[in-house]
């Protein structure tokens, strides 16, 4: 039976994490096009602009620091915790009112800032999140830890969307601006997001983590092929499709809630406390559900299940239409049982494939394996955010209006809903097509142990792996 290297407290230590990216990565996607649009008076489409921008760059830097993590000696505990300090003081540079200059000026200081802030991110969150493939190789104890990390998760997702709808306006309440009440939020959190991060650095001390050095593979020099093996992973490539659409979908709705709340529904900011309930609540309730399906079944079949009653949802609520408050909470409703199923499965799929790319190349390369999958995530975050604010500047939003002209409105139901919908049927047919399942990778990693022991192994179940 296979024994845990985790304490139930090294454990804790460990899942809890997730808060010092997720936080910090809530508040963004929820809430920066918001700051920008309605705080710093940008143009939506320009505003959009500064992220695209920023999250590619952060996308591009994935596998390079994915190298560096994986290289020998490189200990990946010492990244996250050398990336905690940065990585919350760039977050709040991020938020440094600029008040009434030029929109040019405000677009090249804020894709500046936030470009570093991705960076450090970046450096926390690939090692964060590839260490797991080097504790353990057990199926279930994967899904068990990203089940675990995934209900911290939830609770981050509450402060990261339930901070910053009411902290700025009692700020705001005390005489202080707009602009300063959300640096002061963001400083908050970034707080929050910084303490999480060095607790877990500090909680896996003791570990034995099995190292990419260990199969005597590892080169210190980065090659161009070697993100072309990962690339060339027949599995690798229909999780990269699922993943990258399914980010686009979510990345957009999550960014239009708040516009949801205000602009088409005209709710204050009770609205957004509404949607933050229900999506926490809804996302609480179902990741136990969803890792118990994943247990028992697998996380493919899981992930069919759950992205296709969001699809159905997302359907229904365009037909409906989203008039008041009990649509409003079905919308959110079905967008959090994506969001379970998401982050639930999303990284324990992608240790899976640093077995197949040992198998396959003779290599261990967690860190790499880890990034690419987050470099599609980010782009895909980023690109659902830029179509966001396109489509909003196309229904000729303008965010120091108080009332939006009904082309607004339109706009941002059609972001919650049929958009969105398009590019989640695209992620479903890639993770109807993504081949690794319970079985086959048992299979896998009994004949993995044969090839690292120099014995005789067998390719035959392993087909659409390899």
């Amino acid at each position: 039976m296979h024994k845990s290297q985790l304490t139930k407290g090294k454990k804790f230590g460990y899942c809890g994490g997730i808060a010092a990216e997720s936080i910090l990565y809530n508040m963004y996607y929820t809430y920066y096009l918001v700051f920008l649009t309605d705080v710093a008076h940008m143009n939506p489409g320009l505003a959009s602009t500064v992220s695209l921008i920023s999250v590619i760059w952060d996308a591009v830097t994935d596998p390079i620091i994915g190298h560096f993590a994986d290289k020998k000696g490189a200990d990946k505990r010492k990244f996250m915790l050398h990336a905690a300090f940065p990585m919350g003081i760039t977050f709040i540079a991020a938020f440094i009112p600029l008040g009434e200059t030029s929109d040019i000026f405000k677009f090249i200081f804020y894709t500046a800032m936030t470009m570093c802030f991705w960076l450090a991110y970046t450096v926390y969150t690939i090692p964060y999140y590839a260490v797991v493939a080097e504790i353990t190789e057990d199926y279930d104890e994967r899904t068990d830890i990203r089940g675990k990390s995934s209900l911290f998760n939830t609770v981050a997702i509450l402060l990261g969307n339930a901070v910053p709808a009411v902290l700025p306006g009692l700020i705001i309440g005390m005489g202080v601006s707009a602009s300063l009440g959300w640096l002061s939020t963001a400083a908050v959190l970034a707080v929050l997001a910084v303490i999480s991060a060095v607790v877990a650095s500090l909680s896996l001390r003791g570990i034995e983590l099995k190292k990419a050095s260990d199969t005597g593979e590892v080169q210190e020099k980065v090659k161009v092929s070697e993100y072309f093996q990962i690339l060339k992973l027949k599995p690798f490539r229909w999780f990269v499709m699922f993943v990258f659409f399914f980010l686009i979908s979510s990345s957009m709705i999550q960014t239009n809630f708040a516009y949801l709340v205000q602009a088409r529904l005209g709710m204050d900011d009770g609205g957004m406390v509404i949607v933050i309930i229900t999506l926490v609540a809804s996302m609480g309730l179902m990741i136990p559900i969803v890792t118990k399906i994943a247990e028992k079944t697998d996380r493919r079949k899981t992930g069919i299940i759950f992205f296709s009653i969001m699809l159905v949802g997302l359907i229904v609520i365009k037909l409906i239409g989203i008039n008041g408050t009990p649509m409003l909470i079905v919308s959110v409703f079905a967008v959090a049982l994506g969001l379970a199923c998401f982050w639930t499965i999303f990284y324990s799929m992608a240790y899976d494939l640093v077995e197949v790319d040992e198998f396959v190349n003779g290599k261990r390369r967690e860190s790499m394996i880890t990034a690419f999958p987050q470099f599609f995530q980010k782009f895909g975050a980023a690109i659902g955010m830029w179509i966001a604010g396109q489509v909003l500047n196309f229904g000729k939003y303008n965010g120091t209006l108080s009332v939006q002209p009904d082309s607004a409105k339109d706009a941002i139901e059609n972001i919650a809903t049929i958009i969105p919908a398009v590019f989640l049927v695209v992620a479903i047919i890639g993770i109807v097509l993504y081949p690794i399942t319970k079985e086959r990778f048992a299979l896998l990693t009994s004949q993995l142990e044969k090839k690292r022991n120099g014995e005789e192994y067998s390719t035959e179940g392993l087909e659409k792996l390899i």
